[in-house]
């Protein structure tokens, strides 16, 4: 699947593109989010009569990867981002936009998509402390490739078209106004995704691209473009390895089970009060293990009321049912 836009698919078969809707089977099926298709899914379908009518998407195949987040508001369903994915490139630029505590948040999610992530610095030419910036950066991705580009410039890409490679699925993710769909531009050569500027006072963006969808480059690799993320909740997210310098104070707790909070005993707290991690880092690790933790709970509780409500509808039509049941066996 190429495109999505407000549960509109768009499909490419051997046999051409099409615009597609999904099956009644798979409706009533389906307990949540993502037992829909996203971009980058590899489904099977039942091909129109003519190329005016719709497709039906019959079936998702198994997905290798997948991105979610945390829908927006107060739910905790899942929301699809994009699926498939070999790379995930995780863009934040060197504005005001600079901000290490949404990176780490973005690391961990992507550590439980089951794709690669790689950093992608932008608007280098706004940079007002660049080494600094790009050693705070490396210290938290470790060893994760980290990109710097300039779109201001001609060859302010050439290092990122230098990484991406044929046949390989790219996923471009980050806040509104971090530069996606000008990188995409560049890297195509032409104007294929709309672009806007940013606000200067606080340097967000605004939400250019509405919807996801997939392009092929001149190189052979796939991109996927995806809307900015004014927040990302958790979903599925793997906190412990972005935070592999956490883990290894800890080790030296005295407890076994420490929350780094108030024990006796901390070496976390410990090594903080001694220079040798950053309070932040500490800061940022407590806040995603608790809302994970939450998230995680809730989400279960979620799908399993879907589930139920699939199969015996609502609380009060199951309550009518048992009310009937109960009055037969008198």
């Amino acid at each position: 699947m190429t495109a999505l836009n407000h549960q509109q698919y768009t499909i490419v078969t051997d046999a051409g593109q099409f615009s597609a809707q999904v099956a009644g089977r798979m409706l009533n099926f389906a307990v949540g989010p993502e037992d829909f298709p996203t971009v980058g899914d590899w489904v099977q379908v039942r091909l129109p009569d003519t190329p005016l009518d719709l497709a039906t998407i019959e079936r998702l195949n198994v997905r290798n990867t997948v991105f979610l987040r945390k829908g927006a508001g107060r739910g905790h369903e899942a929301q699809l981002v994009a699926a498939n994915v070999d790379w995930l490139l995780l863009c934040m630029s060197l504005d005001g936009n600079f901000n290490l505590r949404r990176l780490e948040r973005y690391l961990a999610v992507a550590a439980a998509s089951g794709a690669q992530a790689a950093v992608v610095l932008t608007k280098a030419d706004l940079a007002q402390e660049l080494p600094a910036q790009e050693l705070a950066v490396q210290y938290i991705i470790g060893t994760a490739p980290l990109i710097v580009c300039d779109a201001s410039r001609q060859d302010g890409v050439a290092a990122l078209a230098e990484f991406m490679q044929s046949g390989l699925t790219y996923a471009f993710l980050g806040s509104s106004g971090v530069g996606k769909s000008t990188l995409i531009n560049q890297l195509s050569g032409e104007q294929t995704q709309s672009t806007q500027a940013v606000r200067t006072k606080d340097a967000h963006g605004r939400h250019t691209t509405t919807s996801r969808q997939l392009l092929r480059l001149g190189n052979g690799s796939l991109v996927i473009d995806t809307p900015g993320m004014r927040e990302l909740g958790l979903v599925e997210a793997d906190v412990d390895a972005t935070f592999s310098d956490v883990l290894a104070f800890a080790a030296g707790c005295r407890f076994s089970d420490c929350t780094h909070q108030q024990e006796p005993g901390c070496a976390v707290r410990q090594a903080v009060a001694n220079g040798h991690l950053d309070a932040g880092r500490l800061t940022g690790y407590l806040q995603l293990r608790a809302e994970q933790a939450e998230n995680v709970a809730l989400r279960g509780k979620t799908r399993e009321n879907a589930k139920i409500d699939r199969m015996f509808g609502s609380k009060k039509q199951m309550k009518a049912m048992m009310k009937v049941a109960r009055r037969k066996r008198r």
